[in-house]
């Protein structure tokens, strides 16, 4: 079998990129082979240093990296973005048994949906967020703090300031929001869009408010690399930690304050918008972005349990399962799907992202005997039942062979028809 993986980067810049990469270096272990085509030039993952990943750069710039009026056209309908994606298409060896979309807003855009539509195979999108559906892509208003109701393209939705850079920047992706819509529901008239959701709130929610597209929902955990090293020893750490981008609607500030309440001091891994006022804080530690092995021998010296307090329906967190995965107690916001993998009292505290909750489960962890106990019953429970990367291969084998076979019986039974006219 020949998958196609699409994403924009060939090295983890986030979770869509890390986990295509995991994907591409699972399927080619099993045996697949696989065509990893990266849209933006740029640092390319030791992962996929295979010989079954045959790896294909469109050269295509960052939009970001345009200036503003280029960067807008470009976001909206990347006419160039299509024409290397099906210059690449076209000039495969082997026919693909499926094309498999991880992410396309920085380069990419709503025209290569067309052109991945008329390939003729089954278009798999992992949805690691919701811009196939809202125009900012979490659905979360940046200027109340709080997740959207808003139904995606309503005029209420056009109206709302909910942009986190300024309303001109909302209209552009009101735009490329309209611009995908319209592409996505031409596609689906010829095949349905097989979307796979990382946890079950996700699919709950992104079901609604896809409705208007034909779509057939797949659910698949994201692969989970587990840190290496012994059991973390929870009950010796001095802080409580965080790892990623230093923003309001990921909940950073809420660690800080919720820390000091409970008396413990808050360990920051990562940088972002609210890196300055973090530093400025007392009981607060900011050391940046590390390397994975450096953060988990951060983690595992100093973290008495991991917060992840999202204020969006953040998708699923990959930090939060490697923490339980190392036997680290995490507390998770109700809003994250993230939670899903938390049991409530036994691996660590699902609560919403506020302050005072926060700050109970916080000093419920200042008890010794209980971080030692949720760290171990985290590592027992998440090991009895692992997000492999193993696991998450043999998902994708099946899924892939499962839709590989209905369009070789469709196109056996359409061949039988034209011979019998």
């Amino acid at each position: 079998m020949h998958v196609v993986i699409l994403a924009e980067f060939a090295a983890a810049t986030g979770g869509a990129e890390k986990v295509a990469l995991e994907s591409a270096r699972g399927l080619a272990e099993a045996g697949l082979a696989v065509t990893y085509i990266q849209a933006i030039p740029g640092p390319v993952d030791p992962l996929l240093d295979h010989a079954g990943i045959r790896r294909i750069d469109l050269g295509l710039p960052d939009i970001w990296s345009l200036g503003a009026a280029r960067a807008a056209a470009a976001g909206i309908w990347h006419a160039n973005a299509a024409r290397r994606l099906a210059a690449a298409l076209a000039g495969l060896a082997l026919r693909p048994d499926c094309i498999h979309l991880h992410q396309w807003t920085r380069a990419l855009s709503p025209a290569i949906f067309p052109v991945l539509s008329e390939a003729g195979v089954p278009l798999i999108v992992t949805l690691h967020d919701y811009a196939l559906a809202c125009p900012n892509g979490v659905y979360y208003r940046f200027d109340r703090a709080e997740p959207c109701g808003l139904a995606p393209l309503s005029a209420a939705c056009i109206a709302a300031p909910c942009d986190p850079r300024s309303r001109v920047h909302k209209l552009v992706r009101v735009a490329r929001a309209a611009a995908l819509r319209k592409a996505v529901g031409q596609a689906t008239r010829r095949d349905p869009l097989h979307v796979v959701h990382v946890c079950d709130a996700s699919r709950q929610r992104l079901g609604d408010l896809l409705g208007g597209y034909a779509l057939t929902h797949h659910r698949v955990d994201n692969p989970v690399r587990l840190p290496e090293g012994p059991a973390a020893e929870p009950a010796r750490g001095d802080a409580i930690a965080y790892v990623g981008r230093l923003t309001r609607e990921k909940g950073a500030d809420l660690v800080a304050d919720a820390a000091r309440r409970a008396g413990l001091a808050a360990l920051f891994i990562g940088a972002g918008p609210l890196e300055a006022e973090l530093r400025g804080r007392d009981g607060v530690e900011v050391i940046g972005w590390r390397s994975p092995a450096a953060v988990w021998a951060t983690l595992r010296a100093r973290a008495r349990a991991l917060a992840a307090p999202s204020r969006w329906y953040e998708t699923g967190p990959l930090t939060v399962y490697e923490a339980l995965a190392a036997g680290i107690p995490v507390v998770a916001s109700d809003r994250s799907g993230a939670a899903e993998k938390v049991r409530q009292g036994r691996t660590g505290f699902v609560v919403a992202p506020e302050i005072e909750p926060l700050a109970a489960a916080f000093t419920a962890l200042r008890d010794d005997a209980v971080a030692d106990t949720l760290g171990r019953e985290a590592r027992r429970l998440f090991h009895a039942a692992p997000m492999s990367l193993d696991a998450h291969t043999a998902a994708l084998c099946a899924l892939y062979a499962g839709l590989a076979g209905s369009v070789s019986g469709a196109m056996q039974h359409r061949e039988a028809i034209l011979e019998a006219q």
